[in-house]
């Protein structure tokens, strides 16, 4: 697959295995402890998935490591539980199994995010451990670097805000990431981005309950531009089911285009990916590199998005200039055959990070 690209399939969440539909639309929901706290927002809600055309939806999210947004108050309390990702044991090897995309499953190849705690109270740099367990059942201690990192951590609200991409520091001799999160109340869903040394690339998803009040957020106004602190950025291009699009997404500041965007983990911009509903996660960088020749730093970062039926997908671009690293978010609804089934095989390549 050339760099850059984004394979997206279709529908079924598979936790080892084992299906489970997901429901697009959340709704605040109060939840008990006990309760499963993913499936039962979920459960709340109706399919999202319409046939609407182009939509795209824009938000800042600005700078990594800024204030997260005000926790919302409508009378909804989300109690410590945590919606609980299950293993049933098989070891289903099946093409449909393998060809899923990242992030919907908490264990694959033998390989399990472990979260230390399930539940966590609401606030800025709250503290967040996890270990990725072997295929022997020992926390993993040996990484290959991929884009500049060990470990890509994403976090985001299952209402798709809050979004957070940082890179957690392993202890060597316990095999324990830790990292400080913001965390808003409401369910949250965390994704694991790593290459164990000897094996495939995976990404693994666990679902964190955060306590307190809460609503789910309602989408920006229709647009194709995010606002970023005094940058701007634009969005050209459309997705189609079952075509290739290109996604063209441009940076200005003040007014004037950015052309001395600087490298972040390899590249001008990266992008992650997230389907509506199930949150199915792509994780990829856009097409061309620093240094190639060929690739401006600014004001257009390109990238290439293929998805296989219609239905809503948010996109999240990291960008870095003046030494700050910034995310603009956007939401596309791709037009299409919403019965188009998934492909029969999927690239496993995309600037060197392959399977996901």
């Amino acid at each position: 697959m050339l760099p850059g690209r984004i394979a997206v399939l279709a529908f079924p969440v598979l936790v080892e295995g084992r299906a489970a539909e997901r429901i697009a639309k959340f709704l605040p929901v109060d939840v008990d402890e006990g309760d499963s706290l993913g499936s039962e927002v979920l459960a709340q809600g109706g399919a999202e998935l319409h046939d609407v055309g182009a939509l795209v939806v824009g938000r800042a999210v600005g700078p990594v490591g800024a204030e997260p947004a005000a926790s919302h108050d409508a009378g909804h309390d989300t109690d410590d539980a945590a919606h609980e990702d299950t293993d049933d044991g098989t070891d289903d090897a099946s093409p449909a199994a393998q060809e899923i995309p990242g992030g919907l499953m908490v264990s694959q190849d033998g390989y399990t995010l472990a979260l230390a705690e399930s539940r966590a109270p609401s606030g800025r740099a709250r503290p967040v451990a996890f270990t990725i367990t072997g295929p022997d059942g020992a926390p993993v201690t040996a990484y290959d670097v991929e884009h500049e990192k060990r470990l890509h951590l994403i976090a985001v609200r299952r209402d798709f805000s809050g979004f957070q991409h940082v890179h957690p520091v392993l202890d060597e001799d316990t095999g324990v990431w830790s990292v400080d999160l913001d965390l808003t109340p409401g369910p949250w869903r965390l994704f694991a981005d790593f290459k164990a040394k000897g094996a495939e690339a995976l990404t693994l998803g666990a679902d964190l309950a955060v306590a307190g009040s809460y609503q789910v957020d309602e989408p920006q106004q229709e647009s194709r531009t995010a606002t970023v602190g005094d940058y701007e950025v634009s969005l050209e291009g459309d997705l189609t089911a079952g075509e290739d699009a290109q996604l063209t997404l441009s940076v200005s500041k003040g007014g004037a285009p950015v052309t001395d965007l600087q490298p972040y983990l390899g590249a001008y911009g990266h992008l992650v990916a997230l389907r509506g509903g199930d949150l199915a996660y792509l994780h990829v960088h856009p097409d061309g590199e620093p240094g190639d020749g060929t690739t401006r730093p600014g004001p257009d970062v390109t990238f290439y998005a293929a998805v296989p039926s219609a239905g809503i997908y948010h996109l999240y671009l990291d960008f870095r200039h003046d030494g700050v690293v910034r995310t603009a978010a956007f939401t596309l609804s791709a037009a299409g055959d919403t019965g188009s089934s998934a492909p029969t095989s999927t690239p496993t390549e995309h600037g060197g990070h392959s399977g996901h």
